[in-house]
């Protein structure tokens, strides 16, 4: 079974690679990675780091979605509560 690091540990090894002192195989060697995971973490890292910005907006959005999901809920709740006075008062 793989090793598995942790995301700070895999964080602190990119930012270091990306500071550009060390080279990808002396960082691994004192956090005692296989060099070929660090260089792995940093392309995902450069790869994936817009996203880190893209969040405030996704966040947003999902608010938004909630809310509007939480007003179609109140007014189904209310058709409901409208059509069992209506079938009440019909019986």
């Amino acid at each position: 079974m793989p090793k598995r690091y942790s995301a700070k540990l895999k964080f602190q090894i990119v930012m270091e690679l990306i500071q550009g002192e060390k080279t990808a195989g002396e960082v691994a060697k004192a956090y005692g990675v296989h060099p070929n995971s660090a260089s792995a973490w940093r392309r995902q890292f450069l790869e994936k780091g817009p996203k880190v910005f893209a969040e405030d907006n996704t966040i947003q959005e999902y608010e938004k979605r909630i809310g509007d999901l939480e007003q179609l809920l109140g007014k189904k709740e209310l058709e409901i509560a409208l059509l069992k006075n209506f079938l009440g008062q019909t019986r």
